[in-house]
């Protein structure tokens, strides 16, 4: 059997086009979400299904021991769970503000430090870290999102730095617009409508499938290889 995967955000959009792609190339998975008929609704066969929020760091270490039980040690986390909520920051709710600071930067250091001790240890392991373009460049109406983003980038070259000699891989993959659910907790109104239009005017933005292509793409690589950062958007997306 393969070596284990762990996805997190696991029950829509990427993370669930990630699991399809991995469990179609022969690999065990666990799977981190908070919608657990989502994540079963999959099909997938030697998985491992935690509902948990990201944040609560016992109930996602638990569920990565019974992983490892069965499966395994983890030679892949990708760090996908991500929270987006557009607004100007004047009216952006203080709670999203939080929010999108906990989901998006440090769920993802809190699960990043549950894999890497075993992954130094047996000297190779891979951790992929969804960014975004907007880690890059500001955006209207992004402020917050941007700052999560940018913190993303920063927090995944400094761990590549302190992991590369212990034979571990930390990866960027920062995709351009997606067609997913993240949208979810922008309500609705001018930004939006914004978003929507120009999305639209982009020819509907990438696939789930090809931000997951692009991850075990470079996870497949020899082990010595790393990409660092992959910024992956639509031809058409001009900003």
């Amino acid at each position: 059997m393969k070596p284990l995967v762990v996805i997190t955000g696991a029950s829509s959009g990427i993370g669930a086009a990630t699991a399809r792609a991995f469990s179609a190339a022969g690999h065990p998975l666990l799977l981190i979400a908070r919608r657990r008929a989502a994540m079963e609704a999959l099909g997938l066969p030697d998985v491992e299904i935690a509902e948990a929020d990201v944040n609560d760091t016992p109930a996602v270490a638990a569920a990565l021991a019974r992983a490892v039980a069965r499966f395994g040690e983890p030679d892949l986390l990708v760090n996908n769970a991500g929270l987006m909520a557009l607004s100007s920051v004047v009216d952006q709710d203080p709670g999203l503000v939080q929010a999108m600071f906990d989901v998006n930067c440090v769920a993802m250091m809190k699960n990043s430090q549950l894999v890497l001790g075993g992954m130094r240890e047996r000297g190779r392991g891979t951790i992929v870290n969804l960014g975004s373009i907007a880690g890059k460049q500001l955006y209207g109406d992004h402020t917050v999102y941007n700052g999560t983003k940018y913190a993303v980038h920063a927090m995944t070259e400094g761990l590549r730095r302190e992991n590369a000699a212990h034979g571990v891989r930390v990866l960027l993959v920062a995709p351009g617009m997606v067609d997913t659910e993240l949208l979810g907790n922008t309500g609705e109104g001018a930004v939006l409508d914004g978003y929507l239009a120009y999305k639209g005017s982009i020819g509907g933005g990438l696939q789930p499938t090809d931000i997951a292509d692009a991850i075990v793409a470079a996870y497949s690589l020899p082990q010595h290889i790393s990409y660092r950062e992959l910024v992956v958007a639509p031809t058409s997306q001009d900003a």
